[in-house]
């Protein structure tokens, strides 16, 4: 154990930190499930590059192709963990109240971008656009805001 370890622990007894509480991880106002909707967007669009792309198999294809898997994959993923933060830290009770198949919604939309990670289907990528989009809106309600559905694409 270093000096300044033990010395910061005997500190600690003689003169404990206040706790803090927080009802969320950050201040209100930071939450917002546009991150999931982009990486959403990221997995429609790398998809239909996919489908697009066809069945060549010359070197610079299969670069190509295996560079639009790995973009497709890692946003599916990012949806996920985008999501979790809204479901985990943002809902509340009351929101579960408000929307009692909130629940339900997240571990679908969670589901589908899984499924979008293992498969190249334009519908798959398509219904989790649109699992994203009724999330979207649970979370403005819940704000009491009518903020429109906007995609880049």
């Amino acid at each position: 154990m270093t000096f300044s370890s033990t010395f910061l622990k005997a500190l600690d007894r003689v003169t404990p930190a206040p706790t803090a509480s927080a009802h969320c991880d950050g201040p209100c106002g930071v939450y917002d499930p546009a991150s999931a909707r982009i990486a959403g967007e990221s997995v429609l669009a790398m998809t239909k590059k996919l489908i697009d792309l066809g069945d060549g198999h010359d070197l610079a294809t299969e670069n190509t192709r295996s560079r639009f898997i790995a973009i497709k994959e890692e946003q599916a993923e990012l949806v996920k963990i985008e999501l979790n933060i809204l479901w985990n830290d943002y809902f509340k009770p009351p929101h579960l109240e408000a929307y009692p198949d909130l629940h339900t919604t997240f571990w679908n939309a969670a589901k589908q971008a899984s499924a979008c990670k293992t498969s190249v289907d334009l519908d798959a990528a398509n219904e989790l656009m649109s699992q994203i989009e009724a999330i979207h809106n649970m979370f403005w309600a819940t704000k009491n805001r009518d903020v429109a559905w906007v995609t880049a694409s």
